[in-house]
């Protein structure tokens, strides 16, 4: 990307959704977003093509649960939590990532 933004690796977005929800407890799904980016240092944008969809994708899985609420700007919107089936994920997939990185990490190294 020409922006200096970087893409989502496919199968990031997933970890990164319920991570913040985990530690940030229910948002909805801009606030979601606006997170993701902040903890990115602003190198990831997200947008509602990009976190609705996942959101959708998640809830189906059945490791998040949404309900209607109101937002900070007085509006209503689906507020989305992690729920017990969705932290048993999480775990999984922090797990599988941390994998990945230590691998590629060996990668990385200068050859000696």
């Amino acid at each position: 990307m020409g922006n200096g933004k970087a893409d989502v690796l496919q199968g990031t977005l997933d970890l990164m959704v319920l991570k913040t929800l985990e530690s940030m407890g229910p948002l909805h799904g801009y606030g979601i977003a606006r997170r993701i980016e902040q903890v990115s240092g602003d190198a990831l944008t997200m947008n509602q093509g990009t976190i609705y969809p996942a959101l959708l994708r998640l809830e189906q899985r059945g490791w998040i649960t949404a309900e209607w609420g109101v937002s900070e700007a007085n509006r209503r919107a689906r507020f989305y939590s992690l729920n017990r089936l969705g932290r048993k994920q999480m775990e999984k997939e922090t797990e599988n990532w941390t994998r990945v990185a230590a691998t590629m990490a060996r990668f990385l190294e200068p050859s000696s």
